[in-house]
């Protein structure tokens, strides 16, 4: 879209609830390495830290914000 990485979400069963959601690089990132698999946000975290070399506690809390957002968008299930 534009040159923007997007996820398009689509309404359900009629609903007209689409939503977009953009991907900044390092959120597209992590999405391509996790995409139809299984993870953590440990897992998140230790992706971060290999990819852009960040201390493990900036990884540690940027990976938590992430799954967060994906749980808030209905994008990753609940554990």
């Amino acid at each position: 879209m534009a040159g923007q990485h997007v996820v398009i979400i689509q309404g359900r069963n009629g609903e007209d609830m689409t939503k977009i959601i953009s991907l900044n690089e390092s959120s597209l990132y992590l999405w391509n390495i996790m995409s139809g698999r299984e993870f953590t946000p440990e897992d998140v975290s230790a992706a971060l830290v290999e990819k852009y070399g960040i201390s493990e506690d900036l990884a540690a809390h940027d990976a938590e914000a992430w799954c967060g957002k994906l749980k808030e968008c209905k994008l990753l299930a609940e554990q």
